[in-house]
């Protein structure tokens, strides 16, 4: 009999090595092929400021901070992770969402002294901090509390000794934590408050800066209202994939937008729902789902 790990094995090992586990080696996530700018210019920071949901201005050289980019009425256009760096910053995306961020930001510049161009780096992301230790990096990272460091696709050196670990292992390990993406659990038309994105403890949204694109939109649904849909973390005892419709007793509510197998079966899920239906006994495939 073959000792060889079945893929299944291998990618709830990959998982376990996301979770922490201390048995385990550091572990990277390389995200070199995304996406990813760099500003720079006299007025980079004053400019990224005024148009990004997060606090950047003050941001240290080295540190790093996760963004949303808003249309003026609050919907989502682009969820990033910015770095700052000596001279300039980089911004970085996940291909999976439908707009690039250099073709966003663009008609904002005018007669700012801000420069866009293609940046040749990018991320190799450790989810603990300890993960990495060459070279310059950045925290926090796109995964969380760990750190990153900024490379170029090429060089084969960088986190070698390390465990790598797959997109598909990612998504398991976001899905069961129940952690939206944009471009798959949430799309243009969404708001921040959806999933909960608004909150100030998250640090995506900073509540006390002078100004971004949208906020007056954020701050009226935080304070007066609340959004239309909202998207939650769910379990099913059964096979439930994404793409099904979400029922009520009456009526479709929503959509599983991610699903993902658990170590003792069933499925951990993303659901788009309306808001009005969060606390409803709610249906996928006539399979019955439970808040995770």
């Amino acid at each position: 009999m073959s000792s060889t790990p079945s893929r299944f094995e291998d990618l709830e090992r990959q998982v376990a090595e996301l979770e922490g586990d201390p048995t385990t080696d550091d572990v990277v996530v390389d995200r070199r092929t995304w996406r990813a700018i760099r500003v720079h210019g006299g007025d980079a920071e004053r400019w990224l400021n005024d148009l990004l949901t997060a606090e950047l201005a003050g941001l240290p050289i080295q540190g790093a901070a996760r963004s949303l980019l808003l249309t003026p009425t609050g919907r989502i256009r682009a969820d990033v992770h910015v770095y700052r760096r000596a001279d300039d910053f980089v911004i970085v995306q996940d291909p999976a969402q439908p707009r690039a961020i250099d073709e966003l930001l663009a008609p904002y510049v005018l007669s700012s002294d801000v420069e866009l161009s293609p940046s040749p780096i990018g991320p190799i992301c450790a989810p603990r901090a300890e993960g990495l230790q060459d070279g310059s990096t950045f925290a926090p990272s796109i995964l969380g509390s760990g750190t990153d460091l900024l490379a170029d696709p090429g060089d084969a050196d960088v986190g070698h000794s390390r465990t790598p670990i797959s997109q598909l292992a990612v998504d398991i390990w976001r899905i069961r934590h129940g952690t939206p993406t944009f471009g798959v659990d949430l799309d243009e038309d969404s708001l921040p408050a959806e999933a909960g994105l608004d909150d100030p403890a998250r640090g995506v949204i900073d509540a006390t800066k002078g100004c971004y694109l949208g906020q007056e939109s954020v701050a009226k649904i935080r304070n007066f209202g609340h959004p239309q849909r909202a998207v939650v973390a769910m379990r099913a005892d059964g096979a439930v994939d994404a793409g099904t419709p979400v029922d009520d007793s009456e009526k479709q509510v929503g959509l599983v937008t991610s699903s993902a197998s658990l170590p003792a079966g069933g499925r951990a899920l993303i659901v788009r729902i309306r808001w009005g239906a969060r606390d409803a006994d709610l249906k996928a495939a006539q399979v019955p789902l439970r808040h995770a």
